[in-house]
């Protein structure tokens, strides 16, 4: 039954595919809109098979190899003067060994090598494709949660979290402002909100603990 359901879904979907290829060209050959509905397409009977089989890694890897395929070649097709394409590659390919390593998502040597690497190579997209525009900085801010949140959850440290969570929203909140809107210093509002934070937590946890 499992493999006639694939079969049944890779025939539709094949069908399908082809049927649209042959409107899209009868009714406007100048736009291929055909591809954005196919793309679809063969991803659900990768995903029925994957489901059924339970092999969730397989299915990230072709979505992943599929959609980067289709940027590039929008990229390429639409704006080839600026390999805009490269913004997504980074995660696209990193997906399937996450994936891979689900039962290993709250070690920090994990962590801590991808956020690394994230930090290296949106880094140098910036310094090389923009460098007056420094953007990576929100990626890097967002990305350096994963690795702080698993070292205070394995020690069990949660007042320290607060206080360097705290630090490291005050520092990017200060940088933004700095960097975009120097003229306003207004990155005092949210630290002044983010402070509650460790605060909060030093006079209902950390200080009752102290006294037990």
């Amino acid at each position: 039954m499992k493999k006639l359901d694939i079969s049944f879904v890779v025939a539709g979907s094949m069908m399908t595919i082809l049927f649209l290829i042959i409107v899209n060209l009868l009714t406007s050959t100048s736009h291929m809109w055909s591809v954005y509905p196919a793309i679809a397409l063969l991803l659900f009977p990768i995903g029925v098979y994957s489901i059924i089989k339970k092999r969730y890694t397989l299915f990230t890897s072709w979505a992943s190899l599929l959609l980067m395929g289709f940027l590039i070649f929008e990229n390429y097709r639409d704006t080839p003067d600026y390999p805009w394409f490269l913004y997504v590659v980074f995660p696209l390919a990193v997906l399937p060994v996450v994936v891979s390593l689900k039962n290993r998502w709250h070690h920090f040597n994990l962590a801590f090598i991808i956020t690394m690497l994230t930090i290296i190579y949106y880094g140098s997209l910036n310094l090389f494709l923009s460098p007056q525009y420094p953007w990576a900085m929100f990626p890097v801010f967002a990305v350096l949660w994963w690795p702080l949140t698993v070292y205070h959850i394995q020690q069990e440290a949660y007042f320290k979290y607060s206080i360097h969570a705290a630090l490291l929203l005050g520092i990017f909140f200060t940088s933004v402002n700095a960097v975009f809107s120097p003229e306003t210093i207004w990155a005092v509002y949210p630290i002044f909100g983010v402070l509650w934070w460790p605060l909060s937590m030093y006079f209902f946890v950390h200080k009752r603990k102290s006294h037990t």
